[in-house]
């Protein structure tokens, strides 16, 4: 796979960069003891390749059979895997999949269905640890709901956690979204939930890792 920088770190990384330059240039021409630019410097590299990382955007096309197929959204390890009343939009019991993202993890957010936008809303909201089961209602979050070629309604929500931000939302309601494309991304820590209709085949279980755009987690009836 090949690997390119996301477009919402492109400015980042700049600033961050001359930021650093001139941070380790003072260092060197005002500290007489050279050990101490060398640490700074050091320390700058490692920092700046943890932003690099960061935002890494690796290029996936999947290769199985799209339709009433759902692919994770994220990168990431699957935290929670339940029947839950979503009252937002669907309001009834659907199957939860929630994937919680480390800063470590790509935060790319792909399609995870094809179909047709019907439903975005951005919530503001707290900014818990993603990985607690109240963050899904609580925190900042983004709420997007595709349609099917078959008439499945899938909800995806983007949540913000303890470290994120900003959550980027990128189609807009009645555009056709497509399973290779991105369809947002959430700035430092995160996690995506997933709601499908209680038929639906679910192929993964918790603590399964999960790659956005790849992996399998379930397939519609």
């Amino acid at each position: 796979m090949r690997v390119k920088i996301h477009r919402e770190g492109t400015n980042i990384i700049l600033v961050l960069l001359f930021i650093l330059l001139v941070i380790n240039g003072l260092a060197y021409l005002f500290i007489s003891y050279k050990s101490i630019p060398l640490i700074f410097a050091i320390i700058s590299a490692i920092f700046f390749l943890l932003v690099v990382n960061f935002f890494r955007s690796p290029r996936r096309h999947f290769k199985g059979e799209k339709e009433n197929t759902v692919l994770a959204s994220v990168d990431g390890t699957v935290v929670a895997l339940e029947e839950v009343y979503e009252s937002e939009y669907l309001k009834r019991n659907v199957m939860q999949v929630s994937i919680f993202m480390t800063v470590f993890n790509v935060h790319a957010n792909w399609v995870p269905v094809e179909g047709v936008i019907k439903y975005v809303v951005h919530h503001a909201g707290r900014f818990l640890g993603a990985y607690l089961p109240k963050s899904s209602t609580e925190n900042e979050r983004s709420t997007i709901v595709i349609e099917t070629d078959n008439g499945h309604e899938i909800l995806m929500r983007q949540v913000a956690g303890a470290i994120a931000r900003r959550i980027v939302t990128y189609p807009e309601k009645g555009e056709r979204v497509y399973i290779d494309e991105h369809i947002g991304f959430i700035k430092f820590g995160s996690r995506v939930d997933i709601y499908l209709p209680l038929d639906s085949e679910i192929l993964v279980k918790l603590g399964d890792k999960t790659t956005g755009g790849i992996t399998e987690i379930a397939h519609l009836k």
